[in-house]
């Protein structure tokens, strides 16, 4: 009798259909069993966002063997909570989040609905990554974004002891993958978009406003950070975390006369 494939947990948050995420559920077929519960529609930006206002609604799209698909009506991290706490009768050994249309790099990081999801996962004691190609199109070419997740994904499963909760934000470069130079573990870049709204009128005269803005880097010469890995064609790691106190202001802080 062959042994039982691991289970793995897939979400995302460009919505069940998108390129990305389809492309890792094919990659990962011979090897693993897979549940997938990912948003009905794009929830890009949502962060942490979860649903209270309004009931959520679960749709299976796809029932194959060793694959389950459902589409989730709520935001990314509420695709998650739907997956662990009503669908999943065995916990996954890894849960996965992407491959996302558009970096996750630096602050961007804050307001990404993929690595809310993948932060999300993290919290049921399993280790999570998510997955960014730096590339926003429909049609994007995931080929070097899979080759090296596939290598990050079996060299988690093969480690024999981890130190949880593990959660990883990957960022793949958009170049052919035998033009990317390897794999950098760095730490988050510091800089912040300087948003600008776009003023625009509808039919009917009414202004209206699209959200634009450029990011501003405020370590353009560091070279440890993840928008350096990236700017010279390497694939970025950075380990996350849930906890956000700042624990140097902390110490400071224990010292201050109340």
């Amino acid at each position: 009798m062959k042994p039982q494939k691991p289970l793995i947990f897939l979400t995302n948050d460009d919505g069940y259909n998108a390129k990305g995420l389809n492309a890792l559920i094919d990659a990962l077929r011979p090897m693993a069993r897979m549940m997938v519960v990912a948003p009905e529609t794009a929830q890009s930006g949502m962060s942490h966002a979860i649903t209270m206002g309004s009931p959520l609604f679960l749709r299976n799209v796809r029932q194959e063997e060793d694959l389950e698909i459902y589409a989730c009506s709520g935001t990314p991290v509420d695709s998650v909570k739907m997956a662990f706490d009503s669908l999943l009768t065995e916990m996954p050994v890894l849960a996965l989040s992407g491959i996302n249309h558009g970096s996750n790099s630096a602050v961007s990081v804050i307001y990404s609905g993929t690595m809310g999801a993948a932060m999300e996962c993290g919290l049921y004691n399993i280790p999570s990554i998510g997955f960014s190609l730096l590339d926003h199109r429909a049609e994007a070419d995931f080929t070097g974004a899979v080759y090296y997740a596939l290598r990050i994904i079996d060299r988690i499963l093969r480690q024999e002891e981890i130190d949880l909760p593990m959660c990883l934000n990957v960022n793949i470069p958009n170049i052919p993958v035998d033009q990317i130079r390897g794999i950098r573990v760095c730490r988050q870049n510091k800089g912040y978009w300087r948003e600008e709204f776009e003023r625009r009128q509808d039919p009917r005269g009414r202004d209206y406003y699209w959200l634009t803005g450029v990011f501003l880097n405020q370590e353009e010469h560091a070279e440890d950070t993840d928008e350096c890995a990236l700017r010279n064609g390497y694939v970025s790691i950075v380990p996350m975390q849930i906890d956000l106190t700042n624990y140097q202001q902390l110490d400071r802080m224990e010292r201050w006369q109340w």
